[in-house]
């Protein structure tokens, strides 16, 4: 973890700055873990959220606890459109005052799943910290998560999409290379390959190829972990593949409605 990646003290964790919208990954702070969740039951993604918050402060947390968020909408946004629900989501964040010094230190994963979509845009999971167990003679793991990403350099923007409207084999890998690299930009900041728990993958296109030849080269620990492959496109159109990724001990299924 780089030590100067700025704090959020009162969630107990560090964030990569990221967009408006969301950061681009968080690490547990000394003395906390990430816990990461599924829910059983996704909720809608306004009364997902604060399900999360009632949940956590029935816990002993609060809502500044909350460090990552994952979403899944019913088919990938126009850009207009992304930016639209993005300022509705942040909008709430800024209610609840969750801000740090206006910059936004929440993780998110926002993805379109192929196959039975929801109809509106749903909370699927989330993480938040908690005081970490380790005992005084262990050396404290860092817990971490790194954001969802596609392959896109630069703001929300057409041209910034790595061969935008192609879809060839080629095409593909080019723009699976991009996304490993925008991984492997993040995962220095936050933790190291070593200690990553799970690797995601979020595309419609078949995986093999882009497995073989970018993503087990580019983050060694895929070979170890296998990936977790989502059968869903990423959120906005044009967009083809995305990846996030997290180092956690701690993984729990909830049922919060």
């Amino acid at each position: 973890m780089k030590s100067d990646l700025p704090a959020n003290p009162r969630g107990g964790y560090r964030f990569l700055p990221g967009i408006e919208p969301y950061s681009c990954g968080v690490v547990a702070a000394r003395g906390w873990e990430i816990v990461h969740v599924v829910l059983a039951h996704p909720l809608a993604w306004h009364d997902g959220l604060v399900s999360i918050r009632r949940y956590l402060e029935q816990i002993g947390r609060d809502r500044h606890a909350l460090c990552g968020v994952e979403l899944r909408c019913p088919e990938p946004f126009s850009i207009d459109g992304f930016i639209a629900f993005n300022q509705q989501y942040r909008s709430l964040l800024e209610d609840w005052d969750m801000l740090v010094d206006g910059a936004n230190p929440v993780a998110r994963t926002n993805v379109a799943p192929v196959e039975d979509p929801p109809s509106e845009s749903v909370v699927y999971g989330f993480s938040y910290t908690e005081p970490s167990d380790t005992g005084p003679s262990e050396i404290e793991r860092p817990t971490f998560v790194v954001a969802g990403g596609g392959e896109l350099r630069g703001g929300l923007d057409a041209k910034n999409i790595v061969r935008s409207g192609e879809t060839s084999e080629n095409a593909i890998l080019e723009k699976a290379r991009c996304v490993v690299e925008i991984m492997r930009e993040r995962l220095a900041q936050l933790g190291s390959d070593d200690l990553l728990s799970q690797i995601d993958v979020y595309t419609a296109h078949d995986l093999k190829s882009a497995l073989a030849n970018e993503i087990i080269p580019g983050l060694p620990a895929a070979a170890r972990l296998g990936v977790r492959w989502y059968y869903s496109r990423p959120p906005v159109r044009d967009i083809e593949f995305e990846m996030d990724m997290r180092g956690v001990v701690k993984e729990i299924v909830l049922d919060l409605r």
